[in-house]
C-alpha cells in the first residue's frame, strides 16, 4: 500500500506540475507551441495513460466492482481519458473556406506543426453569407452561411450559424469566420470515436456522482450522520479599510436632479445597442472616476456637468490615474487629475509622447493607454461623437443613429436635419437661461422623436425600465464594506462568547441573518434585472460571475447556518470580499449584446455550477483558517478541530462533484460551439488542476495523512491557491479564450 501511495503521489504531482508549467509556456510562447511541445507530447500522453492503468490496477486489487458507485466513478474517468486518446489519434479538426457558387470538398488541418489537406466524402457549395444584426443597430446578432450539400448525386440545402452547426456523415461544420468578399470559413470536426466515448464517460460520471450522495452506506452519508447539532466555533481576523475621498467645499455646476433624470431617459446608441442615456452616463462616470457617483452627484448629473458646464468641470480632479510614471508625466501629487493636467502650455496632450515612444509589450503602456482613454472620452463628449441620439431610417427602412456632429444622409428631411443640428444648442440655451421646465420639455420631445424615427426599434418598456432600475440600484464599495464589517463584528462576538462558554449573541445573530437575507434578495434582483435588460442570462463576464458567486455564497450561508453557526459570519465575509473584488475589478460594465456563442443555455449552467463549487471551496478554506487559529489558542480542543474537518469534508464532496460536472458541461458546450471539447486553454487546465488537488483528500484511505484534522485544514488553505489562480490568475495574467481581462 505504501508503494502504491508513493506511486500515485508522484504521478499526480507530476501531472499538476506539467500542466501548470504548460500554462506559463503558453503565456510566453503561444498556444500552438504549448500544444505541440507539451500537451500533445508523447510523454504527457503517457502520464495520463499511466494514471488510467493505475486506476484500473487499484480497481482490480480492491475488487471495486463490489462497490458499484466507486467502480462507476473510476470507470468514467478511464472512459474520459480513453476518449481523449481516441480524439487525438483519430480525430480531425481543421478549416474549409467556401466561396459563393464554388463547390469544395477539401479542408486544411494542422498536425505536428505542419499543414495538411484532407478530403471529405461530399461537397459543400456556399449560396450566400449573411451577418444578422440586432434590430435598430449594426451590432452582429448572428453569422449565417446558406449552402448546399452534394452527396452521391443528391443535393440538399443547409444553414450554419453560430449556435446551429451542420452534421453530415460524422462530420460537423461550425461557423468560424468570413470576409468582406462574401466568403465563409467553417471549422471542420471529424471525431467519430473519441467524442462518443468521452460523452459516455461524462454520463457515467454524472450517474456515479448522484449515487455518491444517495448511497446510505457511502462516506458522504456517514459523515452527515456524524454531525451533531452543537455549534462549531471559529476565530478569524481580517484587516479591512476604506479610504474616503476628500470633498472640497465648492462643487461644480450640474443640472437639477429632475432634469438630469429626464436627460437620462432619452435613448442613445451606445456600444452597438440602443439603451437609456443613463447607462452611458454611468459608464462615463465610472470610467473617469472609478465610481458611478461623484461628490454626491448622480451619473446623469456628472454627464450633464461636462456637457453644459465644461469650464467648471475641466478643473475637477475626477480622472483616476493609475501608475506612478503616468502621474509623474501629468505632474500629479495624488492619484486624481484634472482635464487641465493633461495639457501642456501649448495645449498638447502630455501623454502623446510616451505613448509613441513606449514599445509594444512595455508594462507601462497599459496605464498610459488607460489614462489617455479617459482624456479622449471627454473630447468625444465635447465634439458630440459620444451622443448618437438621433435615429434615421433609409429607403430600405434600415435605422442608423447619428450624433449632432455626424455627416447626415442626403435623403433626410429638413425638419429632421434642423432638429438634429439644433437640439443640443437649444438645450444649452435653456441651461444658460435656467429655464429647466423648457429643458425638460425638450428632453421629453427628443424621446418622442426617437421612438417615432427609430420605427419601434428601441428597447421594450419592461427592458428599458429594468435597465434604469438596475443602474440606480448598482451599489458601490460601501456594500462590500458593510458585509465585511458585519462579518468582523460577528467574529468578535463569537470570541467573547467562546470566553464565556456561550453561543453567539442572539441580537448579533438576528441582525446578521436579516442582512444576509436582504443581501440574497438584492443580489437576486440585480441578477434578474441584468437578465431582463441584457436579454440573456448574465453569466458571461467577470462582473456577472462574481455577482453569481456572491449570490451562491448567500444562499449556501442561509442553508448551512442552522447546522453550522459560523456559516453566518463566514458567509458575510466571503460575500463582502467577493463584492469588493467585483467593484475593484472594474465594476458595473455596460450591459451589451453577447456574442451568439455566449447565449447558449449550457454556458449559464456551466458558470452556475462552477461558481457554487468555488463558493463551497471558499468555505472550506475559511474553515481551515479557523482551525489553525483555534489550534494556536486552544491546543487541547481536538474535538473541535475534528468537527471542523467533518464539516469541510461534507462540503468537499459536493464541491468536487460540482466542479467535475461543471467542467464536463463546459466541454460539451465547447464541442457544440467550436467542435472541440478540450483545447488546453489555461482556464481549462487550471480548472482540471483544481479538480485534481481537491480530489486527493477524498482518498483519505490511500493518503492517511488527510485523516489528521490539522493536516487536512492546512492542505485546504493551500489548495485554495489553485482556485485563485484559476479565476484571477488566468483572467489577469495568463490570458486565453476564457480570460475576462
Amino acid at each position: 500500500m505504501k508503494n502504491i501511495r508513493h506511486f500515485f503521489s508522484v504521478l499526480v504531482i507530476a501531472l499538476i506540475a506539467v500542466m501548470a508549467a504548460g500554462t506559463i509556456v503558453e503565456r510566453f510562447h503561444g498556444s500552438d507551441y504549448a500544444l505541440s511541445h507539451i500537451y500533445s507530447a508523447w510523454w504527457f500522453v503517457a502520464l495520463w495513460g499511466i494514471l488510467a492503468l493505475g486506476i484500473l490496477f487499484m480497481m482490480i486489487r480492491q475488487k471495486s466492482w463490489k462497490q458499484p458507485v466507486t467502480c462507476a466513478l473510476h470507470v468514467s474517468v478511464i472512459l474520459i481519458l480513453l476518449g481523449a486518446l481516441l480524439t487525438m489519434l483519430t480525430g480531425q479538426h481543421g478549416e474549409i473556406t467556401l466561396s459563393p457558387g464554388k463547390p469544395a470538398n477539401k479542408f486544411t488541418l494542422e498536425r505536428h506543426g505542419l499543414m495538411h489537406e484532407a478530403k471529405i466524402p461530399f461537397s459543400l457549395t456556399l449560396d450566400h453569407f449573411e451577418v444578422e444584426t440586432y434590430p435598430g443597430t449594426h451590432s452582429p446578432m448572428d453569422f449565417v452561411s446558406y449552402l448546399q450539400i452534394t452527396d452521391k448525386g443528391s443535393t440538399t440545402d443547409a444553414k450554419i450559424s453560430m449556435n446551429h452547426i451542420l452534421k453530415h456523415r460524422h462530420y460537423r461544420f461550425y461557423q468560424s469566420d468570413y470576409d468582406d468578399e462574401g466568403n465563409s470559413t467553417l471549422a471542420v470536426a471529424h471525431d467519430p470515436w473519441g467524442t462518443g466515448v468521452t460523452y459516455t464517460g461524462y454520463i457515467l460520471l454524472l450517474v456515479a456522482l448522484i449515487g455518491l450522495f444517495v448511497d446510505r452506506n457511502g462516506v458522504f452519508r456517514t459523515l452527515l450522520r456524524k454531525m451533531s447539532n452543537k455549534t462549531a466555533l471559529a476565530l478569524m481576523l481580517f484587516m479591512a479599510g476604506a479610504v474616503l475621498p476628500a470633498v472640497a467645499a465648492d462643487k461644480p455646476s450640474v443640472l437639477p436632479r429632475e432634469s438630469a433624470d429626464k436627460m437620462g431617459q432619452m435613448y442613445v446608441m451606445y456600444k452597438g445597442r440602443v439603451c437609456p442615456l443613463q447607462t452611458l452616463a454611468k459608464d462615463y462616470t465610472t470610467k473617469l472616476y472609478g465610481n458611478a457617483r461623484y461628490r454626491g452627484y448622480s451619473p446623469e448629473q456628472v454627464l450633464s456637468g461636462w456637457l453644459f458646464y465644461p469650464a467648471e468641470w475641466q478643473n475637477e480632479p475626477i480622472f483616476k490615474i493609475k501608475g506612478k510614471e503616468v502621474r509623474e508625466t501629468l505632474g500629479l501629487d495624488g492619484k486624481y487629475a484634472r482635464l487641465s493636467d493633461f495639457r501642456d502650455a501649448y495645449g498638447t496632450n502630455k501623454l502623446e509622447e510616451p505613448l509613441q515612444a513606449l514599445p509594444m509589450g512595455n508594462p507601462m503602456l497599459k496605464n498610459y493607454n488607460a489614462a489617455n482613454e479617459k482624456y479622449q472620452l471627454v473630447y468625444m463628449l465635447f465634439n458630440g461623437e459620444l451622443l448618437k441620439l438621433f435615429p434615421h431610417a433609409d429607403s430600405l427602412q434600415e435605422v442608423t443613429w447619428y450624433s449632432q456632429s455626424d455627416a447626415l444622409p442626403l435623403d433626410i428631411s429638413d425638419g429632421e436635419y434642423l432638429f438634429i443640428r439644433k437640439q443640443l444648442s437649444l438645450c444649452q440655451e435653456y441651461v444658460v437661461m435656467k429655464d429647466f421646465d423648457a429643458l425638460n420639455e425638450v428632453f421629453d420631445k427628443t424621446r418622442v422623436y426617437q421612438e417615432k424615427y427609430a420605427l419601434g426599434q428601441v428597447q421594450p418598456t419592461a427592458q428599458f425600465r429594468a435597465e434604469r432600475l438596475y443602474n440606480r440600484l448598482t451599489a458601490g464599495r460601501w456594500l462590500a464594506m458593510v458585509n465585511i464589517t458585519l462579518g468582523l463584528v460577528c467574529f468578535a462576538a463569537a470570541i467573547i462568547a467562546v470566553g464565556k462558554g456561550n453561543k453567539l449573541n442572539k441580537y448579533v445573530r438576528l441582525v446578521a441573518t436579516v442582512w444576509m437575507c436582504l443581501m440574497c434578495l438584492f443580489l437576486s434582483l440585480i441578477f434578474i434585472l441584468r437578465w431582463i435588460a441584457g436579454g440573456h442570462v448574465p453569466m458571461a463576464g467577470s462582473f456577472d460571475s462574481m455577482n453569481l458567486l456572491a449570490l451562491s455564497v448567500s444562499v449556501i450561508t442561509l442553508i448551512m447556518m442552522r447546522k453550522y453557526e459560523m456559516a453566518l459570519p463566514t458567509g458575510l465575509l466571503i460575500t463582502g470580499f467577493v463584492l469588493l473584488v467585483q467593484m475593484m475589478g472594474g465594476s458595473n460594465p455596460p450591459v451589451t449584446h453577447l456574442m451568439p456563442v455566449l447565449t447558449s443555455p449550457l454556458l449559464s449552467l456551466h458558470v452556475s455550477v462552477i461558481m457554487i463549487a468555488y463558493a463551497l471551496l471558499f468555505f472550506i478554506m475559511l474553515n481551515g483558517i479557523s482551525a489553525v487559529v483555534v489550534r494556536m489558542l486552544q491546543p487541547a480542543n481536538t474535538d473541535y478541530l475534528e468537527r471542523l474537518r467533518n464539516i469541510s469534508m461534507i462540503m468537499l464532496y459536493p464541491a468536487v462533484a460540482l466542479l467535475a460536472v461543471g467542467i464536463c458541461i463546459g466541454a460539451v458546450w465547447a464541442n457544440i460551439s467550436w467542435g472541440n471539447y478540450w483545447s488546453w486553454d489555461p482556464k481549462e487546465v487550471w480548472a482540471l488542476i483544481t479538480l485534481l488537488i481537491y480530489t486527493v483528500p477524498l482518498y483519505n484511505t490511500l493518503w492517511k495523512a488527510f485523516q489528521k484534522p490539522m493536516f487536512f485544514h492546512i492542505y485546504s488553505i493551500l489548495a485554495f491557491l489553485s482556485v485563485i489562480i484559476t479565476y484571477f490568475g488566468v483572467n489577469f495574467l495568463l490570458g486565453g479564450m476564457h480570460s475576462y481581462a
